[in-house]
């Protein structure tokens, strides 16, 4: 649908449309849902929920159904709180898209999302975004969103803060940021992906992933970038920065702080810094990226740099990258530097890299013109290796602390 004369519907220009209650038809949405073609144009324009008023019921902004088809440019959605996921009836306590439940076609372009929750006591996703249609993300911003599992029992989880696919969706020149996915203390729930998750084929290019958090207490907190478990799609990063973010699991196993992956994954010209997986008293895998048991990453031409894994009282593993339990990594021509592991009166291994074959054994690393210097950790400063496969070819691992690779003669062609 457009406007009468056939061009898009233009908002007042940076006007703020306040919605103080849903849609009668549909209890779960703020707007109509959206069934034809419809194109908006938000000239800066804010559509937000109320959020202040104690009254308010709690309703995501947009639902586009099955038949539907937006397109959405430069528009901010905001406040929006869904308590309902229109594309998974059954079973019913699901919830996602806080901000937008596409089940149709999708396009947005250079507006933002910002301050929306999904919130579940069974499953939530897609704090700003949910996408199980098709979509397109493109020159956006998705900030301060929060995915949340409220539930008492075990095995909840929230997933995707700033945005879930379950596809295809394609981003583009955006900014995922400050960004959160919480589940309840002590209910071995998982909090994975504060960023974005993929369930389904997703490309993300030329995109900032920053400062989200997932946190876990008692529980599993999983990676601002991650896929599912394991996702039938790939998910492919390409440019752009993971930076930053944080996965906490207090007394809980926190596993990737910048990408877990446990599917198919390709990663490509990423600068992957600073981020950080913490578990006191608890395991720390994966500062930078972690690869899952059902995992293939190929992971090339990225810098991987002043990541931290950290367990006081646990085991920190993998402060670079970490392949610890049977997964696939294959990662050629990139630099690994200056990633650290730490374990206050516990166990740190593979100030650059840690892996192992998992339980069968049979997980393979392939190391092929990677730059390895200057990592740290309480043995293997640049490698640990465990058990499994692991070959170098042609890299370069010096200059780490206290040494090189570890055990001593772990690994064929690495010295110290």
């Amino acid at each position: 649908m457009r406007s009468p004369d056939g061009r898009p519907y233009r908002l007042a220009r940076t006007c703020t449309y306040t919605l103080t209650a849903p849609d009668p038809e549909n209890p779960g949405n703020g707007l109509p849902a959206i069934t034809s073609e419809i194109t908006v144009d938000g000239r800066g324009a804010t559509i937000r929920r109320d959020a202040h008023g104690t009254k308010v019921p709690k309703f995501r902004i947009l639902f586009v159904g099955p038949t539907g088809n937006l397109t959405l440019t430069r528009t901010t959605i905001s406040g929006g709180f869904a308590t309902d996921c229109p594309a998974f009836p059954d079973p019913p306590g699901l919830a996602c898209g806080g901000g937008i439940s596409n089940t149709g076609t999708m396009k947005v372009t250079r507006s933002k999302f910002i301050g929306n929750t999904s919130r579940s006591d069974v499953f939530a996703q897609g704090g700003g975004i949910d996408s199980p249609g098709s979509g397109s993300v493109s020159e956006t911003e998705v900030t301060g969103n929060h995915v949340i599992y409220s539930g008492s029992e075990a095995g909840g989880g929230a997933a995707g803060g700033a945005i879930a696919n379950d596809g295809p969706l394609t981003v583009t020149g955006s900014r995922l940021t400050g960004n959160t996915a919480t589940v309840t203390k002590d209910t071995q729930s998982t909090a994975f992906a504060a960023g974005i998750i993929s369930f389904a084929e997703t490309t993300v290019e030329d995109t900032a992933i920053s400062r989200n958090r997932a946190f876990a207490p008692g529980g599993f907190a999983r990676a601002a970038v991650s896929n599912g478990i394991p996702a039938p799609g790939r998910l492919t990063v390409t440019g752009g920065a993971i930076s930053d973010n944080t996965s906490d699991a207090p007394h809980g196993v926190a596993q990737g702080g910048g990408i877990a992956n446990n599917g198919l994954m390709t990663v490509s010209r990423v600068k992957i810094s600073g981020n950080r997986s913490v578990a006191k008293d608890g395991t720390a895998r994966g500062g930078g990226v972690r690869v899952g048991p059902f995992g293939t990453l190929d992971l090339t031409d990225s810098h991987i740099t002043g990541n931290t894994a950290d367990a006081p009282n646990g085991t920190a593993q993998g402060g670079g990258l970490d392949n610890p339990d049977g997964g696939t990594l294959t990662a050629r021509r990139n630099k690994v530097l200056r990633n650290t592991v730490t374990a206050k009166d516990g166990t740190a291994q593979g100030g650059g890299l840690y892996h192992a074959g998992g339980t069968t054994g049979l997980g393979t690393t392939t190391l092929q013109e990677n730059t390895i210097t200057h990592n740290r950790a309480g043995d293997g400063g640049g490698i640990f290796k465990a058990s499994g496969v692991l070959t170098l070819n042609g890299d370069v691992v010096r200059d780490n602390q206290p040494n090189n690779c570890s055990p001593a003669g772990a690994v064929p062609g690495c010295t110290g």
